[in-house]
C-alpha cells in the first residue's frame, strides 16, 4: 500500500524494511520525548514481522516515509496508525522523521497523509495523537492540522526520572471534512 502526498511517499513496510524500522524504533535520540524506547532489536523485529504477516482486517499500519521523486526511495522516517478503540472507530497516529530531515514539513505531511488514510480508507470516526507536553513540535503539527487538544493527562509519563504531563489531541471525522473543504 502506498500513500502519495505533495512531497512524500508513505509505503507500507515489508520484510526488506526491517533493519531500518528496527534501528528507528530503538534509537533513543529519535524518541527523546518518549517514556519508553525499545532497546532489543530482535524483539522489535519479531513484533514487526507479526504485523507484516497479519492476515485479515488489520489493526495497525506502518509506513516508511520517503521523498517523492527519490529513485532510491531513501527512508527518512516512520509513520504509523493503529486502532485506538476499535468499537469507537478511533485510530491513533505516530511518526518520527530522521534528524537530517526535520523542520522541513515532512512530519506534518506524514500526519496529514495518515489522517487522510484514516478518514477516507479506514472509515475512522476519530483520530487521536498523544505527546509528551514538552514535545512542542509534535503538538504544533497536530494543532496545525486541525486536531484539538482535548486533555492533559497530569504526570502520565515517567520521562527521564521525572513525571511529566501528556497531551491528548483529536480530530473528528466531521471536523476533518469541514477543514478539508476550507
Amino acid at each position: 500500500m502506498i500513500l502519495l502526498g505533495d512531497r512524500l511517499v508513505l509505503t507500507q513496510i515489508t520484510h526488506n524494511d526491517l533493519d531500518f524500522v528496527c534501528n528507528v524504533e530503538c534509537d533513543q535520540n529519535l524518541w527523546y520525548y518518549e517514556d519508553f524506547v525499545h532497546s532489543d532489536l530482535d524483539v522489535v523485529r519479531e513484533n514487526y514481522i507479526e504485523k507484516i504477516e497479519e492476515e485479515g482486517e488489520r489493526s495497525s499500519y506502518d509506513f516508511i516515509v520517503s521523498i517523492k521523486g527519490d529513485d532510491h526511495k531513501t527512508p527518512i522516517g516512520l509513520a504509523q496508525i493503529w486502532q485506538y478503540v476499535d468499537n469507537r472507530k478511533s485510530w491513533e497516529l505516530g511518526f518520527a522523521i530522521l534528524p537530517g530531515f526535520e523542520r522541513q514539513g515532512y512530519g506534518q505531511e506524514s500526519v496529514k497523509l495518515l489522517m487522510d488514510f484514516a478518514f477516507n480508507q479506514l472509515n475512522a470516526h476519530k483520530v487521536v495523537g498523544m505527546c509528551n507536553s514538552l514535545n512542542i513540535r509534535s503538538a504544533a503539527i497536530m494543532e496545525r492540522l486541525g486536531m484539538t487538544k482535548e486533555a492533559v493527562f497530569k504526570e502520565e509519563l515517567n520521562w527521564h526520572d521525572q513525571w511529566v504531563d501528556q497531551n491528548f489531541f483529536s480530530i473528528l471525522e466531521k471536523e476533518y471534512y469541514s477543514k478539508v473543504r476550507e
